[in-house]
């Protein structure tokens, strides 16, 4: 019986090592964007069927009417052209009486209103506000649960949090998808199918994309 060498036992150690290092980060990784996953999977299959996915749109309008005090301060701003922000106080008072948040949002003035766009994922809202009146006429329209979470899918008008979070889940999923490359070459030795089953994934789409689809 041989006794084996200390290189032997060193390279085991080693090969352990890095087996040991794939499966923590595989797991690791794999849990940090488990959710977005299961959330880009079922969107993406929403998505491709969005035509045939029918939604009544709902739509909800209010209306107040700013105070004096409140309409002073629209006095300030330029009859045309934008700003990043309306006033502060007009801020606060939207907030207060109709529950919208417009802070940091663009207004597009004229001499006759002031106007703020509101989109959001899965609908739309605008408010404007009569510069003489101080009339404020509010509207919002929801297209639906499945319209909302294909815009998170899309990244569209959600904001920076939401565009952070998506760099972070796609690098997530990125270190996944190659800690899995990676222990499918640690276990392929003892299992012959990994590569003609890993091929055959790049083959199936670059076929579909070559024959069926058209450019």
């Amino acid at each position: 019986m041989s006794i084996p060498s200390k290189k032997t036992t060193s390279s085991k150690k080693v090969a352990n090592f890095w087996k040991k290092q794939a499966r923590i980060w595989h797991w690791i990784s794999g849990a940090v964007c488990l959710i977005g996953m299961l959330l880009f999977a079922v969107t993406g299959i929403t998505l491709n069927h969005a035509a045939d996915i029918k939604t009544k749109p709902q739509i909800n309008s209010a209306e107040i009417t700013l105070s004096r005090d409140a309409l002073r301060h629209l006095t300030t701003l330029p009859l045309e052209g934008e700003i990043d922000a309306l006033p502060r106080e007009i801020v606060h008072l939207l907030r207060r009486e109709l529950g919208i948040n417009t802070a940091g949002r663009e207004a597009e003035l004229t001499d006759i209103d002031v106007y703020v766009g509101l989109r959001r994922p899965g609908g739309d809202a605008w408010l404007a506000i009569d510069r003489e009146t101080g009339l404020v006429e509010y509207e919002t329209t929801s297209r639906g649960t499945i319209s909302y979470l294909n815009d998170l899918h899309k990244g569209r008008d959600t904001g920076l949090a939401w565009a952070i979070f998506l760099d972070v889940f796609s690098v997530a999923t990125i270190f996944f998808c190659l800690t899995g490359l990676w222990l499918l070459q640690i276990h392929s030795a003892k299992r012959a199918i990994t590569w003609p089953l890993t091929i055959g994934g790049l083959a199936l789409p670059v076929l579909l994309l070559f024959f069926f689809v058209h450019g």
